[in-house]
C-alpha cells in the first residue's frame, strides 16, 4: 500500500544536544539510506532530510549524484530506487511548503521523542488519524531530539517509544522503523 499523503522529515536543526542546546546535527550516510529503505518498504510518499546548513547539503548531493547515475543503479538497485524518495530542504517550513504545492493543503506535522511529552497521542490513535486524507508530516530528530518549540508547534505528538527497560535512546533510524511499523504495519 502506498501512502501518497505521508511523510516522514528528519530534522538536523532545530534538535538539542546532550546539554539541551539549539544545535545543527550532520547528515549521516546510514541514516539517508537506511530511513530511504525504511520508508520504501512502509509506502511513504517522500522523506525529507531538513538541515540548513550548505557543507552538510553538499555532502547530501554528492551522494545524491552517485546514486542517480548507472553505476549507482548497478552497484544496489534497491538503493537506487529507494533514494528517489528523498529531498533535501533547508527547513521545516520548506518541507511543509513542497507538500502544500502538490497537494493545495498544509500537512498537519506529528512530531516524535524520547522525552514524555503530555498531550501525546497513543499509537492506536494515530493509526487512525494517518489513514485520513489530508497530508501528514512526521518529524524525527536527531541528536538528543527536536525543540521543544518544534513540539509545541505541532498538531499531534506521537507517545514515545518505550522498551523493557529504563534506557531509552534509540537511533534515529530504529525510532522510524518502529514508529512506522506501530503506526502503519499490516496488523490485520
Amino acid at each position: 500500500m502506498m501512502y501518497d499523503n505521508l511523510f516522514i522529515g528528519l530534522v538536523h536543526h532545530p534538535v538539542y544536544n546532550k546539554n539541551k542546546e539549539i544545535v545543527t546535527t550532520s547528515i549521516t550516510n546510514l541514516d539517508i539510506h537506511d530511513i530511504a529503505r525504511t520508508c520504501k518498504t512502509y509506502g511513504i510518499r517522500n522523506y525529507f532530510i531538513i538541515n540548513p546548513e550548505k557543507s552538510q547539503q553538499d555532502i547530501f548531493n554528492k551522494l545524491k549524484d552517485f546514486w542517480k547515475t548507472d553505476p549507482g543503479k548497478e552497484y544496489n538497485i534497491n538503493r537506487f530506487d529507494a533514494f528517489k524518495l528523498i529531498d533535501l530542504v533547508p527547513d521545516i517550513e520548506s518541507a511543509k511548503d513542497w507538500i502544500k504545492q502538490r497537494y493545495s493543503q498544509e500537512p498537519i506535522v506529528i512530531t516524535t521523542s524520547a522525552r514524555l511529552v503530555p498531550g501525546s497521542v497513543c499509537y492506536s490513535e494515530m493509526r487512525e488519524i494517518i489513514r485520513r486524507s489530508f497530508p501528514k508530516l512526521i518529524l524525527f530528530g536527531t541528536g538528543y531530539g527536536l525543540s521543544d518549540d518544534v513540539i509545541n508547534s505541532s498538531n499531534f505528538h506521537i507517545y514515545r517509544i518505550e522498551g523493557t527497560s529504563t534506557y531509552n535512546h534509540l537511533s534515529v533510524r530504529s525510532a522510524i522503523a518502529i514508529t512506522l511499523d506501530r503506526i502503519i504495519g499490516d496488523y490485520e
